[in-house]
């Protein structure tokens, strides 16, 4: 059966410039020298010149990174292929400020600021460190700092870990609402066998629906210093075409692996909306577990494009905690909209009715004033 692939090339190039914010996965090969088990300093100071690039077009970046494993284990003197999971926690201990150093002298350089991030599954399955995650990414971005973000190997166990930084970036781009997810491999894209073990193998430059056949191309990790595979990969591009991001699966082993990527062979996985849309709708099928009831004026303000302040609110119903999707109606029932929650059901009914300067002192702490903010809001026909 023939795998679902687009026909008709689409403009790569303009879906490029007009991705805002992207996400760029740098696998451990590329970054790292396997044997030496030292950064690569020429493909990485052009890896900072195309991150700089990005910049100057007002794009947002931020970098999924793996290496710090390896860098650990070269200054343990760790020379077994297979490492023990106390030893992988160690060694990424150790290696970790090696990778985040060479990051931030490079940005320095540049005038930019870059910060670390470590992340563990856990954290995207707990509502609450989930949603602080997201702040703390959105908030970094808006001061113009690049977040190097990698998989928290010093804590992380079997249960509670990634295991590849692929799925890893497709969940820090859905949460950033990002438009691009960029993974760089050694190999330029997905084929339908693999090339190294097959002649007839056919590259799939693009992918508009991760069928079964797709997945069936997928082959597992490629070298023994690699968690992932293209099989992670796939798993990562059905993350973020289901919420409106595109993904590249590029080869990145040459010098200035990000200049021209849409001119460069690859396969791109091409989501079917856009971010916003997707948001929006995954907002309406979500169930609501609350409601919170909004005056005319607040109504009015919504339809011009305005957050839900406390100050239009009239009264809410049931339980929920923030980051919940709550139902917004007007005093007569009838539904407005569907959004998340900014504060709690406890917080909400405390602060109806009031200004936006005086939440702070009803609450005793300080905290923006949207009861759902209008991108975290969808409305009903």
């Amino acid at each position: 059966m023939e795998p679902n692939i687009i026909k008709i090339s689409p403009d790569t190039e303009k879906i490029y410039q007009r991705s805002k914010s992207i996400v760029i996965k740098v696998g451990s090969s590329l970054l790292v020298e396997d044997r030496l088990g030292a950064i690569k300093k020429e493909w990485f100071a052009s890896f900072i010149e195309d991150v700089m690039h990005l910049r100057k077009l007002g794009k947002t970046v931020i970098i999924v990174s793996s290496g710090a494993i390896n860098l650990g284990r070269k200054i343990l003197n760790i020379k077994d292929n297979e490492l023990t999971l106390e030893q992988e926690q160690a060694a990424a201990s150790v290696g970790q400020i090696e990778l985040s150093k060479e990051y931030q002298e490079h940005f320095k350089h540049k005038g930019l600021i870059c910060s670390q991030i470590l992340i563990t599954l856990d954290d995207f399955t707990n509502r609450r460190r989930y949603l602080n995650c997201k702040s703390t990414l959105k908030t970094l971005l808006k001061f113009g700092v690049i977040p190097i973000v990698n998989e928290n190997d010093t804590v992380a166990t079997d249960e509670i870990r990634y295991g590849d930084n692929d799925r890893l970036a497709a969940q820090v781009a859905s949460i950033c609402e990002s438009d691009l997810l960029i993974l760089l491999s050694d190999i330029d894209g997905l084929y339908t066998a693999s090339p190294k073990k097959s002649k007839n193998a056919v590259h799939i430059p693009f992918i508009s629906e991760i069928t079964e056949e797709i997945e069936l191309m997928a082959e597992g990790p490629e070298n023994e210093f690699s968690h992932g595979g293209m099989k992670t990969k796939i798993e990562a591009a059905k993350v973020t075409t289901s919420v409106g991001c595109n993904l590249i699966i590029a080869d990145g082993q040459k010098r200035n692996p990000i200049d021209k990527i849409f001119k460069r062979k690859a396969t791109w996985f091409l989501a079917s909306q856009s971010v916003k849309a997707a948001r929006k709708k995954w907002i309406l099928n979500m169930k609501s577990l609350g409601e919170i009831i909004i005056d005319f004026k607040a109504e009015k303000a919504l339809k011009s494009g305005n957050s839900l302040l406390p100050v239009g609110a009239t009264k809410c119903i049931g339980q929920f905690s923030r980051g919940d999707v709550v139902t917004v109606k007007r005093e007569d029932g009838q539904i407005v909209a569907k959004g998340l929650a900014s504060f709690n059901q406890i917080e909400t009914g405390k602060i109806l009715g009031l200004k936006s300067e005086d939440i702070q002192g009803v609450l005793g702490y300080n905290r923006k004033p949207e009861l759902i903010h209008r991108d975290n809001m969808a409305f009903f026909n």
